[in-house]
């Protein structure tokens, strides 16, 4: 059951929502501080992006309650929730200006003038984007489009920003820069912000917590640290993280008052592993990251073993070495200096308490 914040800026309450007999989200609920990054993060089909186009009251949903500001807007209007948000798409008037792109919606709202000229240039300040008020949306990179497509949410002068992939189509260096500015303007703004992504980038470089979405159903709601390096199933192991975690298929037993994970002839002792649940003998799942194995290290390590290279993956700066441990793959992430050759016979080690056990069944941490 989830610690309810006081005072949030945005809640979501027993939230639902089914199209006809599909269930699309199950019984949601975040707080949202005030000013607080939250990025929702899962896979294609996971309800993320529907979860925001709820918030933003673009779908109905079938139950629950939806607050901002302490508000109850389950079933206001989008102009009357106090949200500015930001689409996949650029979504501008090809025909019109940066700078009337920017006012548009303000002069259809009534606002004076010589407010919505303010807006514009308080806006235009802050996202750098003066020497293009003049140009039309042709004219601009997509970087630039993508600006003018947040500044059309900033001059809106809202609390709550909501932002729908906002870099996906952008090529990585452009993603990159635009995820910098991202940041940068949450920190001078303090609004509170909510940002759908499927990219883990994104999310651990942006996000104050995370929410990990699979199937409608949040799976984990954490800071990136806690989220990267305790999660709670293996689901969310396997989805952040690149390379990916790695998992060996084994089980659990206990010798002598000690237990060990034990996987064909490989056998791991756990007596510095955290256990959060009472462990039992049987079928588990031992995970852990590429770059918490040591490399050819010696010994030193609660557990060591050779194992022979299979793959080698130079990626510049770093390698990813994939390895054979008891039979199954494994991923080691070395130095460019450090590079082996295939088929080399190496030697890893490793302390257990950087990894993650999962029931096999079920998937949760031990």
């Amino acid at each position: 059951m989830m610690t309810r914040l006081e005072n949030p800026s945005v809640s979501i309450q027993d939230l639902s929502l089914n199209f006809g007999a599909i269930s699309v989200l199950e019984t949601l609920n975040i707080d949202v501080a005030e000013g607080e990054f939250i990025v929702l993060l899962g896979p294609s089909g996971c309800g993320k992006s529907t979860l925001l186009n709820c918030i933003a009251g673009l779908l109905d949903v079938s139950d629950g309650r939806i607050f901002i500001k302490g508000k109850n807007v389950t079933w206001e209007e989008p102009k009357d929730r106090g949200i500015g948000m930001v689409f996949q798409s650029y979504a501008l008037y090809p025909q019109m200006t940066v700078e009337k792109n920017l006012s548009f919606g303000l002069r259809v709202a009534g606002i004076p003038r010589d407010e919505i000229a303010k807006r514009i240039a308080r806006a235009a300040e802050i996202l750098q984007i003066e020497p293009l008020l003049q140009r039309k949306p042709s004219a601009l990179s997509g970087g630039q489009r993508q600006r003018v497509a947040i500044g059309r949410a900033l001059v809106r002068d809202v609390d709550v920003f909501l932002f729908d992939e906002p870099l996906s189509n952008l090529d990585a260096k452009l993603r990159a820069e635009l995820r910098v500015e991202i940041k940068l303007l949450h920190s001078k703004l303090q609004n509170t912000m909510i940002y759908v992504t499927h990219d883990q980038i994104e999310a651990m470089t942006l996000a104050d917590r995370i929410a990990v979405m699979k199937g409608g159903v949040i799976q984990q709601l954490d800071a990136p640290q806690t989220i990267y390096n305790r999660p709670v199933n293996r689901f969310v192991a396997g989805f952040l993280g690149s390379p990916a975690m790695n998992f060996l298929d084994g089980r659990l037993e206990k010798d002598d008052g000690n237990w060990h994970f034990v996987a064909e002839d490989v056998r791991i002792p756990l007596a510095t592993y955290a256990f959060e649940k009472q462990p039992v003998p049987g079928a588990a799942v031992f995970g852990i990251r590429p770059e918490h194995v040591a490399f050819n290290s010696g010994s030193g390590w609660p557990f060591t073993a050779t194992a022979n290279v299979v793959v080698v993956e130079p990626m510049g700066s770093d390698t990813l070495v994939w390895l054979k441990l008891a039979n199954q793959n494994f991923t080691v992430r070395v130095t460019s200096e450090r590079t082996p050759n295939n088929a080399d016979t190496v030697s890893i080690g490793f302390d257990p308490m950087r990894a993650s056990l999962f029931d096999a069944a079920t998937g949760t941490r031990l």
